[in-house]
């Protein structure tokens, strides 16, 4: 194949023109399109993508053609094309290699909010360096662990708290690993699936089917979208304590015990969501910093206990159907790319 010299930097460099990206067709089929990629400008970079991951919870609520209608234009992701319910291209950890770009860019493994494809072309400001030391495979927890970051400028953990995590998904355990580093503090995650236990020691926390002691809990994280897991959250709290709730539940209705001891124990319930920087820190941090402190705490191997399974590019629209059926459990479900890129390249 031939090559020729990159201008900018004056080394011998290829360009990708054709891509594959994973849609949604229409609610509960997905399929991998061609994209035709455009010259990246001055000030964009052209990234071959290394490994995605899918948000199991989020985009199974999109690939089922849940996202409320009100809702539609706050659930777009950065990179988004198509609308809600579909065809729509969604999704937004991705880890690749920066092909051509600014100098200090070119070369290096960046985190994007891209949704899953073979290579794209991005404003170069739209990556994060990923940090030395930190796997493509674990950097794709970089969006996630964003989420548990801001949900914890949210609702700060105080030393010497009791935490209680309920739902030990993705979100649950990201959290519960990062409360975990406060010293004096004392985390619970509680999940009804026992396996969740082995994820739980790995994390350094501890786990209960059910939850601690009622009323016990200064902090109680509610992350398991289900409406059980909301009411337990309730009960675990103690009187003038909070429950942070990060589930998203799309068009699910979500009904509540406010009449038993919400009033009497004067307990805060409030949400969480990553669009917008905690009001606690917008001041002073923007979306790039919180995701650039994210990947720093990436450096963490503790949290290679999430990575439960991943899926060649190719089979993404099946695995992607399993995994909204419930038929493929797990946690960060990778989606590798390796040996996949058989996108044409020409030389420039």
């Amino acid at each position: 194949m031939a090559t020729s010299v990159d201008q900018r930097h004056g080394k011998e460099s290829t360009v990708i023109h054709q891509a594959r990206a994973y849609w949604i067709a229409e609610p509960g089929r997905g399929e991998i399109r061609p994209v035709a990629l455009p010259e990246p400008r001055a000030d964009e970079v052209l990234v071959r993508t290394v490994r995605s991951a899918i948000s199991r919870g989020t985009e199974s609520l999109v690939f089922t053609g849940r996202v409320p209608a009100s809702q539609r234009s706050v659930m777009r992701a950065p990179f988004q094309e198509g609308d809600f319910p579909g065809p729509v291209k969604y999704g937004y950890l991705n880890v690749g290699v920066v092909e051509r770009g600014p100098a200090e860019l070119t070369g290096r493994t960046v985190f994007c909010l891209h949704p899953h494809q073979t290579a794209y072309v991005v404003p170069a400001a739209a990556v994060v360096p990923v940090p030395d030391g930190v796997p493509a495979a674990r950097a794709v927890l970089a969006g996630t662990v964003e989420t548990a970051v801001n949900a914890l400028w949210d609702a700060p953990v105080l030393i010497g708290d009791r935490v209680t995590v309920v739902g030990a998904g993705l979100v649950g355990c990201c959290v519960a690993r990062l409360a975990a580093g406060v010293l004096g503090v004392e985390v619970t995650l509680v999940d009804p699936e026992p396996s969740r236990a082995e994820v739980a020691a790995a994390l350094g926390v501890g786990f209960a089917a059910a939850g601690p002691e009622a009323g016990c809990s200064d902090l109680v994280v509610h992350a398991s979208a289900t409406e059980a897991g909301l009411r337990r959250a309730l009960e675990l709290v103690r009187p003038e304590g909070t429950v942070l709730d990060l589930s998203w539940y799309g068009d699910r209705p979500v009904s509540l015990p406010l009449g038993e001891a919400f009033h009497s124990g004067r307990l805060t319930l409030r949400s969480s969501q990553v669009g917008a920087v905690a009001p606690a820190r917008r001041d002073a941090r923007s979306h790039r910093d919180r995701l650039a402190l994210a990947l720093e705490l990436l450096r963490d191997p503790a949290f290679d206990a999430l990575l439960t399974g991943s899926s060649p590019f190719p089979e993404l629209p099946e695995a992607m159907a399993r995994i909204a059926a419930g038929s493929l459990p797990g946690l960060c479900h990778g989606v590798d790319y390796a040996d996949h890129h058989e996108e044409a390249r020409c030389s420039r």
